[in-house]
């Protein structure tokens, strides 16, 4: 009888070996001057010169995972863009506190470890720190064939921004009259996948390499579109204006989410239909005979974002980012009240 060896037992240590230097020449490409080292080591070092630069530097951090919407990537053997939402479900919280993305970890736990497949995953997470303006210093790859079914994995990150401690948005600062203005998603974003796949692919049956009118691509194409970043832009809006409160409208909705931000005693007051819906909400709303208060809750119903401004600032915040090619609208205004969202 042979004996045993730790690749009969599911882990592939040569693979994963031989994959390292390439993770480090795609995170290469991401890294700022204040990365010490790259990936290899047993952590990942970022020199703190940021923060002599600044009066009373606070570090932001935040983590989160791609959720369910990895089913559709493991379906269809797409796995390029999932990366990118990655590293937008952990800087798209972070920036809501005016921080600066400076490092990104990511980690992946699979049951068997395909070369390609991670490969791809990397490279994704890669562009969305470039276009998060973050570093990929790190990570985490781990085979573990009893957990994970065959052709499965699970994909999870960590973000550590920062940002001057007197720019923190206050919510004491939100009063009545303030304007909310909703800056759009580009459709699904990473959240709400598990009732979304349970209505298109279980309830109505659909295929996802099948072209939905409605829709303009496939169903595939419009699931795996890969959450907007927002943290350039982010940034822009708390340099130029009055930011009183800015809320990521992930899991929760907008009902959940907004509320996040805002103090006791004033509530958000939000004009139903001064935003244009994305039709992929519509279509499951419609196919699943899904309720508008369960698709508050569920889904962001085509808002990514929600800034709080001074009444005043409102026209200038959407003039300027139209100016950016970015969609945004005034959809309500902060009232007094008990903390809450309410649609008129």
């Amino acid at each position: 009888m042979a004996g045993m060896t730790y690749r009969a037992a599911g882990v592939d240590i040569e693979l994963k070996e031989s994959l390292i230097p390439l993770f480090r020449s795609i995170a290469k490409k991401t890294a700022g001057a204040e990365v010490l080292g790259g990936v290899g080591g047993f952590g990942a070092m970022v020199a703190a010169g940021a923060l002599k630069a600044m009066r009373a530097p606070v570090l932001v951090s935040g983590t989160d995972g791609v959720g369910t919407k990895l089913k559709i990537a493991f379906a269809t053997g797409r796995h390029d863009t999932v990366g990118i939402d990655c590293v937008a479900m952990c800087v798209n919280d972070i920036i809501c506190h005016g921080a600066k993305p400076l490092f990104f970890l990511d980690y992946i736990g699979a049951g068997k470890l395909d070369r390609r497949v991670a490969l791809d995953i990397v490279k994704g997470v890669a562009r969305g720190c470039a276009e998060a303006g973050a570093s990929l210093v790190g990570g985490e790859t781990a085979q573990l064939s009893d957990i994970y079914r065959p052709g499965e994995y699970d994909l999870a990150g960590f973000a550590v921004g920062i940002v001057e401690r007197a720019k923190i948005p206050s919510p004491q600062r939100i009063k009545p009259s303030d304007a909310l203005v909703g800056i759009a998603s580009n459709g699904l974003h990473s959240n709400g996948f598990s009732l979304a796949r349970k209505v298109l692919l279980e309830r109505a049956k659909l295929k996802l390499n099948a072209r939905v009118a409605e829709l303009g691509c496939t169903l595939a194409d419009e699931m795996l579109r890969p959450t907007t970043i927002y943290a350039k832009l982010a940034l822009e809006l708390f340099e130029r204006f009055r930011i009183k409160g800015l809320a990521n409208i992930t899991g929760g909705g907008v009902p959940e989410n907004l509320p996040r931000v805002m103090p006791q005693g004033v509530a958000a007051k939000i004009e139903r239909g001064s935003w244009p819906v994305p039709p992929i909400f519509d279509l499951i709303q419609r196919l699943g005979r899904v309720s508008q208060r369960e698709m508050d809750r569920t889904f962001n119903n085509g808002l990514g974002m929600v800034a709080v401004v001074p009444e005043a600032d409102a026209d200038r915040v959407v003039e300027h980012l139209g100016g950016r090619n970015v969609r945004a609208y005034i959809i309500g205004e902060v009232a007094r009240g008990r903390r809450a969202v309410s649609f008129v």
